[in-house]
């Protein structure tokens, strides 16, 4: 009993720290957030900081793993949804768009493209996280309605990736020219309709 408590509050003083290091990351840059201001924003000496994590280097890997991971979730949820193709399609969509649209998901992305030189791992992670986290809930949606009869492609990860490419722009893109905290100036549902709209066009069986 007393070490299951203890492996809780571990886990619990792990996820304290990267919320604390991730909003000081995000918002100073990794340069600038040294382990001190990141003990002192989690509320822990450095000596305890340095226990969960035996550099920066391994914080910010942390940090991005997991946040990409957690972020991605809805997505994967939505892939989950039943319905015609379009109902499918759309589910999927908005919650792709809506992940692209968050602040740190766009902050995190601007980050690890910073820092790709020192933390190439890291950058190679996150692009092979978001194609199968991201790519790979389109492409089995598609693959779904394709095997169903209700789109026609020799290609789902072409599909997917055209798909998604008409999000990509005036979501992600956007934010990464304009700042993370830019809203598209159209609602993510009617971005969303028209490229619902665009890909049945060329795909439904």
């Amino acid at each position: 009993m007393l070490i299951g408590s203890g492996l809780h509050r571990s886990g619990a003083k792990r996820e304290e720290i990267l919320g604390a290091a991730r909003a000081l990351f995000l918002r100073e840059g990794y340069a600038d957030a040294g382990m001190e201001f990141v003990a002192r924003a989690a509320g822990v000496s450095t000596a305890t900081l340095y226990a969960y994590f035996p550099s920066k280097a391994d914080l910010f890997k942390a940090i991005v793993m997991e946040t990409i991971r957690d972020a991605a979730a809805p997505v994967r949820e939505a892939a989950r949804v039943r319905g015609d193709a379009r109902a499918r399609l759309t589910a999927l969509a908005l919650a792709y768009a809506t992940f692209l649209s968050r602040p740190d998901a766009r902050a995190m992305f601007r980050m690890v493209t910073a820092e790709r030189r020192r933390f190439e791992d890291v950058a190679d992670y996150l692009l092979q996280t978001a194609r199968a986290e991201l790519g790979g809930a389109a492409i089995a949606v598609i693959d779904d309605l394709r095997a169903a009869g209700e789109l026609r492609t020799e290609k789902p990860s072409w599909a997917a990736s055209q798909l998604m490419g008409m999000l990509d722009h005036p979501t992600l893109l956007l934010g990464l020219a304009a700042g993370d905290d830019l809203l598209p100036s159209r609602p993510l549902a009617e971005i969303v309709a028209d490229a619902v709209e665009t890909f049945m066009a060329r795909y439904a069986a």
